[in-house]
């Protein structure tokens, strides 16, 4: 897994936009179950749109809807397009697009028969390499911004209510209130971090889009330095290029009575951030490895964040030690064997008496191809020999395209100690290494 993908703060210049109603329900439903993938703490939902159905990201960081690489989808049809820019986190300059008005998007029961798409035209701007599934786009505010939105992470499921007395006292009973703000379009968050020794006061988003715990964004006139044992790392990738900058452990984070300690954050460089405009006063974002530890429910009209403890909650706060950043570069044909039992009856087999005989059959089935994406500087990936671009064969002994990318996230962040070894290819010559996990932080 290339680094922990993702954040996106989407900024639209020029920035056309109307009011929108939103999703509602369709007649006599009054809650809708969606089924979600987490895959690196980021959460991908299936959404209809204009009769296709598509896998978008989950954002509570994106204000305007997205769509991605659609270079396999050209069935979906769009309506009223017109050019405009995007800008966003990231190095870069602003990127071409189109926006198109007029969008019928559902799902489950749920629609919004009036919704503006904005559209990536580079086809290189392509999360599904780095997470391993499909991702055609990214949802964020006109999805949350009217109703209840529950999100399980235990069930792996999104629950959208329809409002009612009846249900709010329900949720009190069960749940902790935390207030937010709803700011452009985006929820914010009052909590408490404690770099080292000194806590403070911190306004954060609540940013969906992000695995990590926390971003800070290092201000020393507010309290926000780098600690000293840290390493450089890339963190992610936004509209206008790759994220870089720092990983640590601080001493703790604080959010409305709930208290994490020693969670590893991620501190974003200046440069990713120059295309950003933030709201006043905000010091960073939450991201998805808090969030999976609590069920969530979002209350953006009553601006309020109602929280209840995951099983997962007491979790370590780990990271990928390797220093290695894998992703998939396309699909193989592989060859299976399939076993299967034949039955013989002949002259020579007595009629009470069969014979039976074990065959296979052989099938070809699409597998990933993953590359090395990255190497970071002075770990113990790079110390062993492996390079960029470097087609993996297998790890520990296993083909490597009967892992899931997720399954490799969790292999290189497993336990510190752990041996692995890598199989690869590079140009033409097949090579092996092996290396041990080491913990920095």
């Amino acid at each position: 897994m290339r680094g922990k993908l993702l954040l996106l703060v989407v900024f639209l210049v020029p920035f056309i936009s109307s009011a929108q109603p939103g999703f509602d329900f369709e007649a006599g439903k009054s809650k809708v179950v969606i089924p979600f993938q987490l895959i690196n703490n980021l959460i991908f939902i299936p959404i209809n749109v204009n009769g296709v159905e598509l896998n978008f990201l989950l954002d509570t960081g994106v204000e305007e809807t997205i769509l991605l690489g659609l270079d396999d989808k050209d069935k979906v049809s769009l309506f009223n397009v017109q050019k405009v820019k995007l800008r966003g986190l990231g190095s870069d300059e602003a990127i071409e697009g189109l926006k198109s008005t007029d969008n019928q998007l559902s799902v489950n029961g749920l629609v919004d028969k009036n919704h503006n798409l904005y559209i990536v035209l580079d086809q290189s701007f392509n999360f599904s390499s780095h997470v391993g599934v499909p991702i055609n786009g990214i949802i964020g505010y006109h999805f949350f911004k009217r109703h209840l939105i529950a999100v399980d992470y235990e069930r792996k499921q999104i629950v959208v209510f329809r409002d009612s007395e009846k249900l709010r006292k329900k949720i009190n009973r069960r749940y902790s209130s935390v207030p937010i703000s709803i700011e452009k379009n985006k929820p914010y968050v009052n909590a408490q971090v404690i770099l080292e020794h000194d806590p403070v006061d911190a306004k954060l988003l609540l940013d969906l889009g992000n695995s990590d715990a926390l971003w800070l964004f290092e201000n020393k006139a507010k309290g926000i330095v780098l600690p000293k044992n840290n390493f450089e790392d890339y963190l992610g990738k936004g509209f206008s290029g790759d994220i870089s900058g720092s990983r640590a452990r601080i001493s703790q984070f604080q959010l409305a009575g709930f208290q994490f300690n020693e969670p590893i954050i991620a501190f974003p460089d200046a440069n990713s951030l120059k295309n950003v405009t933030m709201v006043a006063d905000r010091k960073g974002s939450v991201g998805g490895e808090i969030f999976r530890r609590f069920s969530l429910i979002f209350d953006y009209p009553s601006q309020t964040l109602f929280v209840k403890r995951s099983r997962y909650y007491a979790a370590k706060f780990e990271y990928n030690m390797s220093g290695i950043e894998l992703q998939n570069d396309g699909m193989q044909l592989v060859q299976e064997s399939v076993p299967f039992q034949t039955t013989l009856v002949g002259d020579n087999t007595d009629s009470n008496e069969k014979k039976t005989q074990n065959n296979f059959k052989y099938k070809y089935v699409l597998k990933p191809i993953y590359t090395v994406a990255s190497v970071r500087k002075d770990s113990p990936a790079e110390r062993c020999g492996l390079q960029k671009g470097d087609l993996v064969l297998s790890i520990n002994g296993s083909n490597a395209y009967n892992f899931s990318l997720q399954r490799i996230n969790d292999l290189l962040k497993e336990e510190e100690g752990k041996w692995l070894y890598f199989e690869v290819d590079r140009n033409g010559q097949v090579l092996k290494f092996r290396f041990q996990l080491k913990s920095i932080l």
